[in-house]
C-alpha cells in the first residue's frame, strides 16, 4: 500500500461526500407539474388526448410514422415482440450485456434468446457473432444501444436484411442520439424506449414503441388494450358500447398524467441531452490519461445519448476487484452502480436454459470491470468533480501494481 495516499472512507476515512450522489435521478419543474395538474382537471385521466398527443410529439422527434405508448420499457418490448410475431420456438439473437426485459420479452411470446458476444471497446452488440449465432430459426435481432451509444446498425442492418429478419431497436437508453445526424432508432424496423425515472425523460414509468409498419402498429395498439380493437375514447367518439377482443392481449395502457409529464419532458429533452454530455466530455478529459480504468469507445459518426457513463477498470493494475472499487466509491459518496451481469448467468436462465458459461466471453471478462458513474442532468459540475475526486482517491489507494 502507498502510505501517502488517504485513507478510505470503507476503511475509516473521511468520505469525499456526506450525501451520497446517486448514479441517476429524474429532473421535474415546474411546467412538468403543471402538464400534470392541467389533466388532473380535465375529463380524461386514460385513453385521453394527452395520449395521443404525446405519441404525436414523440413521434415528430424520432421520425417515426407510428408511436405507441404503454405502461413500461418492458411492455414496450413485450408488446413489439407481439407486433413482429415472435412465436413458440422462434429463436431471437440478444446481447449478453443487457438489462434482463430484453430478453425475458422474448421468452413471454414464447420465444429463444440466443445471447450474442459484445464488441469489447463499446459492449454494443457483436455483428459479427450476430451472424455467427443466426439459424434458420432466427425471428429477430435484438439491438442494444447500450449506455445510449447506439448499435453498429450499418454492419447489423446487411446481415439481417440478406436474411430477411427484422431488427428491434432497444433504445431506452439511446433517446436522443444519433448515427450521421439522423435519430439512431430510425435504423431500425421497430424500436422501443422507456420512461423510468433515470431515463432521458420520465413519465413515472412507461414506454414506447415506434415503426413505420402500420401492421405492427396496428398490433401494437390492440396488445396494449387486452387484445381488444378500439379504446374507451374511440368508443365514446362514435356514441357505442360494442367492442370486440379479436386476439390475446394485455393492459399496458399508459394514463394521460404520465404522458402529460411526457410530452412536458420532451420539451426539455435537447437541454437534458446537453447536459449529460457536457458531463461525458468532463469525465472523459479528467480520466483520459489514465491507465487504469477507461471509458467506453466512441462509435464514428455516432452522437451518444448517455444514458449511462461507464468505465472499464484495468484489474492487472490494481490490488482491488471490481467489488471492492464498488463498495469503496459508495462509501465515499458516489452511488456507482453495475450495468450488467451477462443474462445467462442469473439463476432463471440457467435453470431453464443450461450453463452457457463461455458463450460470450467479452461479455463475461467486461462485467468483472464495469462500472456506471454518475450522470443526470440535475448534477451540478461541482458534483461531477466530487466524483472523480473519489475515483482518484480509491484508484491511487489500490494502484502501483
Amino acid at each position: 500500500m502507498n502510505l501517502l495516499t488517504e485513507k478510505l472512507a470503507v476503511h475509516g476515512g473521511p468520505a469525499v461526500r456526506s450525501k451520497t450522489l446517486p448514479y441517476g435521478h429524474q429532473t421535474i419543474g415546474a411546467p412538468d407539474v403543471e402538464a400534470v395538474v392541467e389533466v388532473l382537471r380535465s375529463s380524461w385521466l386514460t385513453t385521453g388526448p394527452a395520449v395521443d398527443q404525446f405519441e404525436r410529439d414523440f413521434a415528430t422527434t424520432i421520425g417515426a410514422e407510428h408511436a405507441i405508448a404503454v405502461s413500461s420499457g418492458t411492455a414496450a418490448l413485450h408488446t413489439a415482440c407481439h407486433a413482429l410475431r415472435i412465436g413458440k420456438g422462434d429463436e431471437v439473437i440478444v446481447p449478453a450485456i443487457t438489462f434482463i426485459a430484453s430478453s425475458n420479452s422474448v421468452i413471454y411470446v414464447g420465444g429463444v434468446p440466443v445471447f450474442a458476444d459484445v464488441e469489447a471497446d463499446t459492449l454494443t452488440i457483436s455483428p459479427s457473432d450476430v451472424e455467427a449465432k443466426i439459424t434458420d430459426r432466427t425471428k429477430a435481432i435484438v439491438a442494444v444501444d447500450f449506455a445510449g451509444l447506439p448499435c453498429n446498425y450499418a454492419a447489423l442492418r446487411a446481415i439481417a436484411d440478406a436474411r430477411g429478419i427484422p431488427i428491434l431497436s432497444d433504445a431506452c437508453h439511446s433517446l436522443g442520439a444519433t448515427v450521421g445526424g439522423a435519430p439512431a432508432a430510425t435504423l431500425a424496423d421497430i424500436s422501443v424506449f422507456s420512461f423510468h425515472p433515470v431515463k432521458h425523460i420520465t413519465t413515472g414509468e412507461g414506454g414506447m414503441i415506434c415503426t413505420n409498419q402500420s401492421e405492427w402498429a396496428t398490433r401494437a395498439r390492440r396488445f396494449r388494450n387486452h387484445g381488444i380493437a378500439t379504446d374507451h375514447r374511440q368508443r365514446s367518439m362514435t356514441r357505442t358500447f360494442h367492442y370486440e377482443m379479436v386476439e390475446l392481449g394485455y393492459n399496458y395502457r399508459i394514463t394521460d398524467l404520465q404522458c402529460a409529464l411526457g410530452s412536458s419532458q420532451l420539451r426539455q429533452l435537447p437541454t437534458f441531452l446537453e447536459k449529460r454530455r457536457r458531463i461525458a466530455a468532463y469525465y472523459d478529459e479528467q480520466i483520459q490519461n489514465r491507465a487504469d480504468v477507461q471509458p467506453l469507445a466512441r462509435r464514428r459518426g455516432a452522437a451518444n445519448a448517455y444514458h449511462l457513463y461507464v468505465v472499464k477498470f484495468q484489474l492487472e493494475r490494481l490490488r482491488a476487484d471490481r467489488n471492492d472499487l464498488f463498495a469503496a466509491l459508495n462509501a465515499e459518496g458516489i452511488g456507482v452502480n453495475v450495468h450488467y451481469q451477462p443474462v445467462y448467468q442469473h439463476p432463471y436462465y440457467r435453470q431453464h436454459f443450461g450453463d452457457q458459461s463461455g458463450c460470450c466471453p467479452e461479455a463475461e471478462r467486461a462485467y468483472e470491470r464495469i462500472l456506471s458513474l454518475p450522470i443526470f442532468p440535475e448534477m451540478s459540475m461541482g458534483d461531477a468533480e466530487d466524483v472523480i475526486a473519489a475515483l482518484r482517491k480509491v484508484l491511487d489507494y489500490y494502484g502501483g501494481v
